[in-house]
């Protein structure tokens, strides 16, 4: 049997907006992530731990997008997606404190049996959203 090539972590996650303005402002206050591209079609914003959140205009990417050397295969997500950002011990508070102060309904707070805690809330688009602990996962 052949040994499985290495991958080193997930580099790009996507979630399908309808008004790229609105999200990329929404993620900036959210999150303070740094803009690294953006144009009519997409926005792309850099995560700690060197991973970037791509932001699509629905419908923009149905369709090959030119790029040098080649084209990126068209793509979509439908319905309300789901994404959880790792946070530390100790910034769980805090968290709950800032979606308070940016008036982010807190949609609900989980304990997990193996210690983390996740809260979850809803971006502009109703994407399910979490920040959660170490504990919810073996590998945090």
């Amino acid at each position: 049997m052949q040994t499985v090539p290495r991958i080193s972590g997930v580099l790009e996650t996507s979630l399908y907006v309808s008004d790229l303005a609105r999200s990329r402002e929404f993620y900036e206050r959210l999150c303070g992530f740094e803009v690294f591209f953006q144009d009519e079609r997409m926005c792309a914003m850099g995560v700690p731990g060197g991973q970037v959140l791509l932001l699509f205009r629905r419908g923009a990417t149905d369709q090959p997008a030119p790029a040098p050397g080649g084209f990126i295969p068209p793509h979509r997500g439908e319905g309300a997606l789901h994404l959880c950002f790792a946070i530390p011990l100790g910034e769980l508070t805090r968290w709950a404190t800032h979606l308070r102060e940016l008036d982010i309904p807190l949609e609900s707070q989980l304990s997990w049996p193996q210690g983390g805690t996740s809260l979850y809330f809803r971006d502009p688009d109703n994407n399910s959203l979490e920040v959660a602990t170490p504990g919810l996962w073996p590998n945090h």
